[in-house]
């Protein structure tokens, strides 16, 4: 790895590469394990220590780079003749590095490849979390549903008012898995974008949305109050804002007591749509705050299950934001109710016309 292109392929690879003999030291390494933007010393005699200098900090050592694990792995193949991976944990804060190791034919050598495999890690516990939710929530209505059906076929019902009651039992969880199941649809066409082809008057479908969950509110005894002046279009999708503005009124509408009020309102302020939704509900613990956006997350699950919540509603919001160039935001107190803000950007004016 002599020639004079050999630096900056290095530098351009994704992954460290380490080239030594069973007995010696490092032939060359990449830049991937000491930072992106990293210099490295390609060392030219077998045996000779390497040093990494890094874009930030002091020079990195072989043995800081690469653990003892992977040094073990790399002589392992070396002596076998045979491949072999492992993944270890280093470093402060912590960090998974995966090294293959590849025995090279030319007297001993081993090609070994680290890759950090932290974020890979992390998506992959996510993904489990995920499933093993998922899993569960749909397993509590699916599971009521069988008893209840199973109750009925054994005798229940000839007695009418026992009949009455599974069969309302039925239709609440089946709706309740029918909201589940489109809420993860939902979800999983949302973390792949939204498509922002429209100029969206977000006003025009906050009316809409308030119109729509007027009743349902109502028999609930909460009142929505709104206040939407008129405001500049924002580039995004009508659906999924519509979703969005759903998902913010119904979770505070589900959460007001009844005698409480929602109030809504839309406005612009410094090129932006600002939506909030207010509500004089229970409120939510300052510890819970930084969570209320995670998948399936909820503050109270036992209210969360009595009115039919799924605990997707929020993270579908905050990926709906997120994918039109936004944020959402929540101030809650105990007792004292929750604001949640959503901030979008207003779409440019068309060519030749002034803001």
């Amino acid at each position: 790895m002599n020639r004079p292109g050999d630096a900056r392929t290095l530098g351009q690879m994704a992954d460290a590469l380490l080239v030594a003999g069973i007995a010696a030291g490092a032939a060359a390494v990449g830049a991937a394990a000491a930072g992106a933007t990293a210099r490295r010393r390609l060392a030219r005699t077998r045996g000779q220590t390497l040093a990494v200098q890094a874009s930030r900090g002091p020079p990195a050592s072989l043995d800081e780079l690469f653990p003892t694990e992977i040094r073990r792995a790399a002589r392992r193949a070396g002596y076998t003749g045979a491949p072999n991976a492992v993944e270890v944990e280093t470093g402060v804060p912590s960090r998974w590095l995966r090294a293959s190791s590849q025995p090279i034919d030319d007297g001993g050598s081993v090609l070994v490849v680290v890759r950090d495999v932290t974020e890979a890690r992390r998506l992959d516990a996510v993904r489990r979390d995920f499933v093993a939710n998922a899993s569960h929530e749909l397993k509590t209505p699916a599971a009521s549903i069988r008893a209840a059906a199973e109750t009925l076929l054994n005798g229940a019902l000839e007695d009418p008012p026992a009949a009455l009651r599974f069969t309302e039992q039925l239709q609440r969880d089946a709706i309740r898995l029918s909201r589940i199941v489109s809420d993860l649809l939902d979800l999983s066409r949302l973390e792949g974008g939204s498509d922002l082809v429209e100029h969206v008057r977000l006003d025009v479908i906050v009316a809409d949305e308030v119109e729509r969950l007027g009743d349902r509110a109502a028999e609930v005894g909460v009142a929505i109050e709104l206040q939407a002046d008129g405001v500049p279009s924002v580039p995004g999708s009508a659906r999924d804002l519509a979703l969005l503005v759903r998902n913010l009124i119904d979770n505070a509408v589900r959460y007001t007591p009844r005698g409480g009020r929602v109030d809504v309102s839309v406005s612009a302020e410094d090129g932006k749509v600002i939506l909030e939704v207010r509500d004089t509900g229970m409120g939510i613990p300052q510890r819970d705050l930084p969570r209320v956006f995670e998948r399936f997350y909820r503050v109270d699950r036992a209210r969360s299950r009595e009115t039919g919540g799924t605990g997707l509603g929020l993270a579908i919001v905050r990926h709906v934001a997120e994918n039109h160039g936004g944020e959402v935001t929540v101030q809650s107190e105990l007792s004292a109710g929750s604001t949640f803000a959503v901030r979008l950007p207003v779409a440019d004016p068309p060519r030749g016309v002034a803001p």
